[in-house]
């Protein structure tokens, strides 16, 4: 499924037409996006949670030369699923 599916779907089960859908789904992944951007987490009841994790440098091997290089500390989203939603 793509965005513009999603928003199908959206309107679909909302009762609202597709430009309304596409600007309610777009706050809600803009909201998402900026709490994650604060290095908040956030919680959603019966879905799963997003936070924002760091991940240490770490030695990899550069597949083409297969020379050791250093792959420099970052931050990242992670996704945990609430137990609920593949049920």
């Amino acid at each position: 499924m793509n965005k513009t599916d999603l928003v199908n779907e959206i309107a679909a089960k909302a009762g609202l037409n597709k430009v309304a859908a596409k600007a309610a789904l777009d706050a809600c992944l803009e909201s998402i996006e900026q709490a994650l951007a604060n290095d908040d987490k956030v919680q959603l009841i019966g879905f799963g949670t997003f936070s924002v994790v760091e991940k240490p440098e770490r030695t990899g091997i550069n597949p083409q030369t297969k020379e050791k290089i250093t792959i420099a500390a970052r931050k990242t989203v992670k996704f945990k699923p609430a137990n609920e939603l593949g049920k």
